[in-house]
Formats: structure tokens, sequence, C-alpha cells
């Protein structure tokens, strides 16, 4: 049923499939590639169907604002968002998921904005690496069911889940996660009327606002293309909330956050706020995403501010620290009383299906109840 499903999406998206080479080292597809140097397994790797950038990046993203975007996106659809300084910046999945990458410059830094559509894993990346920027496509390959992306410099060979070079010139070189959020746009409106969107305005033409992957996230669904052992302690396609602290993983059932909207926690000696909203629309639901079934947006903050650690209440339908009774929004920022204007410090954290963070992360911790 999936297999047939996914087949239809990439029908979908006007890509031809393409077997991968019976060997790796296909020299007319990849001349650039060092296929001496790797750090996983070859048969890890498989074909997901579209070839070597059958999957087009977005290389020159335009930007509009969130008045102008309001036209063609739904208030309740997801965007990854980004900070740096004092900027700002919404990528709809709506255009991610036809693209998958977006090579993009913030505040002076070269970023990449990922999302594996079959992982539900939005990931945004520092494209530096040793003070060279590196510029990112797709390779039309998974590993464990997620995006394996390429680097145009070298064409070294990344896991998007990880962000670690897996074959070639950068094999194991981590790129710098940079923190995000998915969060509904009008949640991203309120917080940022003046903010930029990523504009439909890509030079492809695609159905932007449909979802080719309609049911996938049924939580009874199996993964494409999962070569791995699928770990028990969560059905594969339950989303969660993952926090990582100095190589420490816990992990949060979004179900659980439907029941409690704010969860303050410690890991690794840093105390931290889970925040969720429900409402915003999944994105692997319905044909139209704008369509999709009501599901939670998740975010988690460190909160310690400055010498004070905060505790965090849901109170009258807002998020409030108990110490000062300061209101503060999604993403961590403080939008009323006494602390208005400060940010809670980001940590690394972002939703995805479990059977992908379990698969790269085995020894994560699970968090069965929240008191």
């Amino acid at each position: 049923m999936i297999a047939r499903g996914l087949a239809g999406a990439l029908a979908a998206l006007g890509l031809a499939a393409a077997a991968l080479a019976q060997s790796p080292a296909d020299r007319a597809e990849w001349p650039k590639t060092d296929f001496s140097k790797r750090t996983v397994e070859y048969s890890e790797i498989e074909s997901g169907g579209p070839p070597k950038d059958g999957i087009p990046a977005i290389d020159r993203p335009r930007f509009v604002s969130t008045r102008s975007a309001r036209a063609w996106l739904g208030p309740r659809e997801p965007v990854i968002v980004v900070r740096l300084g004092r900027e700002a910046r919404a990528y709809p999945l709506q255009i991610l998921m036809f693209h998958e990458i977006v090579n993009d410059s913030i505040q002076g830094t070269p970023v990449a904005v990922t999302f594996c559509p079959l992982c539900n894993a939005s990931i945004v990346f520092d494209r530096r690496v040793g003070g060279r920027a590196l510029d990112f496509g797709t390779t039309g390959r998974l590993r464990y069911s997620d995006l394996v992306m390429y680097d145009r410099q070298t064409e070294s060979w990344w896991q998007q889940f990880t962000g670690k070079g897996i074959v070639g010139h950068y094999a194991g070189t981590e790129l710098v996660r940079l923190p995000s959020e998915i969060i509904a746009f009008e949640d991203f409106e309120s917080a940022h009327r003046t903010a930029l969107v990523l504009s439909r305005e890509t030079g492809h033409a695609r159905p932007y606002g449909r979802n080719p992957y309609a049911g996938y996230d049924r939580i009874d669904q199996s993964p494409f293309l999962f070569s791995s052992t699928i770990d028990k302690r969560l059905p594969p396609m339950e989303r969660v909330l993952s926090v990582s602290v100095a190589g420490r993983h816990r992990v949060y059932p979004l179900p659980l956050l439907e029941k409690r909207r704010v969860a303050n926690r410690e890991l690794a000696g840093v105390p931290y706020v889970v925040f969720a909203k429900h409402g915003m629309a999944s994105p692997l639901d319905q044909a139209r995403i704008a369509e999709g079934r009501p599901i939670p947006a998740a975010t988690a903050f460190a909160r310690r501010l400055g010498e004070r650690t905060l505790e965090f209440e849901f109170r009258g339908g807002k998020f409030v620290d108990t110490a000062t009774g300061s209101e503060w929004n999604l993403l961590g920022e403080s939008v009323a009383g006494p602390l208005k204007g400060k940010r809670l410090p980001q940590l690394e954290s972002g939703v995805h299906f479990a059977f992908a963070w379990l698969a790269f992360n085995p020894a994560s911790e699970v968090v069965r109840e929240l008191r």
C-alpha cells in the first residue's frame, strides 16, 4: 500500500524513477565523489526513486511579506522558523515538500533549510565547513528512509538526519546544526509580522499546497524503504519532540503534549521547558496540506534566563512564567509583562517520526507520562 502510494507521490512530483547503480561508484553520475571514503555500509543506502537533483533544491530563494503570503498560505499550515540575530524567516512545508533543501543566507550566515517528508524531519544547518560555504542538493538516495544530501563542491554525501558526511571527501565531518521550530503560520505571523516568508516563486512548476504523500502519517503506517529494525517502544509513525543536551536525548510523544501544554524539566543539568499548542495542520495527512488534521506544534527552550531559572504554566490559554506573570509565545519570546522582549535560549530539539529518531538515536529516553 505505502509503496504504491509513494510511487504516486513521485509521479505527482513530476520525477522519473531511477534505480541505484549496481556499483556505488557510478562515475557518470558522481564524477567528483571519492567513494574510497565512507562511514557507513553502501548496502544501507537505497534509491528513493528520483535521480540526482530529481527533487530540485532551491538555490536562489525569494521571499514575500507575511501579509502577501496569506493569499496562498493557510493560517494552520506548518512553517519552519529560523531566527538568527534579530531576523526571523519562515519556510512553508508546502514548498519544502517538493524541494527538501533551501540554500539560503541569513544575517551573513549561509544556511541549509532541509525537510525530509518520509521522516517528518526539518533540520537547519550552517553550510560552512572549514570556512568554505557548501551548496547542497538531493542525491535521490535514502538511508533508513532519510534524505541523503550531497554538496556540489565535492559531491560528498551527507545524512540529513544527523548532518554527518557519510561518503566522499567529507565523510566523518559534521555540519553545525542551527535551532529551528515548526509552528503554524498564524503563530509565526503573530510573533513576527514584518518577517519574511519563502515565496512560491522558486523557478519550478510544482503543485504547492498539495500533499503528495497523503495518508503517510497514519499511526499504523509503515515507513518507506526502512531497512533497519523498528524500535518497539513507540509506533513508528508517532510524532515525537526530541530534546538534546550534551549528548543526551529525550523524546516526548506528541499525544502526551496534547493533554499537557507545558512541562518544566531538566536534562544533563540544564533546566528546560516544553511548550505545546494544538491545532497546526498535519502536512502529511490530507491531499491538501491546509486541510490536514490538527496536531500539536511543540517547542523546547532552556528556562534559565540570566541568573534566574523560570518555571512555566499554562494559565488562561497562555504560557506564563510563575515568577513575574509574563506571557510567552510558542517561540520562547515574552510578549507581555515585566519580561516583555526577552527570549529564552533555544535548545537542540525538533519534531520527527519516532522510527527515524530512534534509529539514529537508540539510547534516547522515552517520556511515558507528564505530571
